[in-house]
């Protein structure tokens, strides 16, 4: 089988990593890949985001499955694209995707169901955003509606903070066209958990959890990032709790989309708060999250292709996950300055190092060959990952494979899991 693998993040290496074990694979390709997906796959120069191009190809190369990784593709319509063109293609379609690509969509199809979710309201205009945020007197949540690369959340601790951050997105245009639309939420507290789950237009099937850790900052403190370390398992999940989200939250909103003539085919990923009144969404995400999908495909021992083609065929109904019960850390190391500003080209040392560890696989999320060197190529560079018999094993192996790791700026967090710990 030919598999084509787009895009070209710290999500797809993984996935590419888990897809070439499949005893089914003949050949692999990533479009476009990065300097870690080289080792187990064929890159092609052709950007995630080009639509034509990538079904242009996979005509070309007779592609049985297409694996679409990251989420502007998605909402691009490229699944409809490559299935239009009778190719194989597994993710959401583009009215699906759009869970994710439309916050305010998102909102309002949770509000239909009743949802639990922070209480909210949406803003087009600048000044009338800017009017109800002058009425609270608490913290509030600043998000842009559209895609920002998971940027586009800013938590504020204060009214006056919220002016300042409805400014950034509504007047400055920080994240561009994404913050066109704003929502403006009520603040919840608790710890977050990430909640993954295959949906074949019908079936449902709840991945193993994970834990992000969004903030750039030690102690989850500074602006957010597309996240700086996950692991998985999580303690914060209980077995009640887990068939709790799943009936009163990912069953109500595929639900409510097939209302909508809208079948959900692809990885459905609920950003959850664990608050007092039991879990609230913060998000909805159509794709494998990053960096939640390193530590997972770490742990996931059953054939990947075959899930694929299972939610393809609509009978997910007809597989068993098999999951490694060990423990899975991922920590990033990232360019100094992100998620602002940054510099890229910087040569990287002691990759080999810490891939030769045992249970030890570092994924590249940005990095390019430069002059026959591995160079950084974006703000998260790298999803060191490591698999231990106890939660604190797989932690300290991660940390001593990314101490071996060098290149010039690289920042990452040292407390990744340390709630976990006490």
């Amino acid at each position: 089988m030919q598999v084509l693998l787009v895009g070209g993040g710290g999500r797809e290496h993984a996935l590419a990593w888990k897809l070439a074990q499949s005893k089914r694979l003949s050949k692999l390709y990533c479009a476009p890949g990065n300097a870690g997906t080289v080792d187990v796959a064929e890159n092609v120069s052709i950007k995630a985001e080009d639509v034509p191009g990538i079904v242009k190809f996979a005509r070309e190369r007779k592609i049985d499955l297409a694996v679409v990784g990251p989420e502007d593709p998605l909402c691009m319509g490229l699944v409809d694209e490559l299935t239009a063109a009778k190719i194989r293609a597994f993710g959401p379609c583009k009215a699906a995707a759009r869970l994710e690509g439309d916050k305010a969509f998102a909102k309002e199809m949770m509000r239909h169901r009743s949802l639990p979710t922070a209480e909210a309201r949406i803003f087009t205009k600048y000044r009338d955003a800017k009017a109800y945020v002058a009425t609270r007197d608490a913290g509030v949540v600043v998000k842009a509606a559209g895609l920002a690369k998971g940027k586009g959340v800013i938590v504020c601790d204060d009214p006056p903070a919220a002016l300042i951050a409805l400014e950034r997105v509504m007047v400055a245009k920080e994240f561009g066209d994404a913050g066109d639309t704003v929502i403006v939420e009520e603040k919840l507290t608790g710890p977050e958990v990430s909640v993954l789950a295959f949906v074949d237009g019908h079936n449902i099937y709840v991945m193993e959890n994970a834990q992000d850790h969004k903030p750039i900052g030690e102690g989850d403190t500074g602006p957010n990032t597309g996240g700086m370390g996950a692991y998985s398992p999580t303690t914060l999940l209980d077995d009640k709790t887990l068939r709790q989200i799943e009936a009163e939250i990912l069953v109500p909103i595929i639900d409510c989309l097939r209302t909508e003539g809208i079948a959900y085919k692809g990885v459905l990923y609920a950003g959850l708060m664990l608050t007092t009144g039991g879990p609230k969404v913060l998000e909805f995400n159509c794709r494998f999250g990053d960096p939640e999908t390193q530590p997972l495909m770490m742990r996931l021992k059953t054939d990947l292709v075959d899930v694929f083609e299972a939610v393809i065929d609509e009978k997910l109904d007809g597989i068993t996950l098999d999951w490694d019960q060990r423990a899975s850390v991922c920590v990033v190391m990232a360019s100094g300055g992100y998620p602002g500003d940054y510099q890229s080209g910087k040569p990287m040392t002691g990759l080999a190092d810490a891939n030769a560890m045992p249970d030890v696989v570092v994924f590249h999320a940005g990095s390019r060959m430069m002059g026959g060197q591995v160079v950084t190529a974006g703000g998260r560079v790298l999803g060191v990952t490591a698999l231990g018999e106890t939660f604190e094993a797989a932690r300290n192996r991660c940390y001593e494979a990314v101490a071996k790791i060098h290149f010039e700026g690289a920042y990452y967090r040292r407390d990744i899991g340390a709630k976990a710990l006490r």
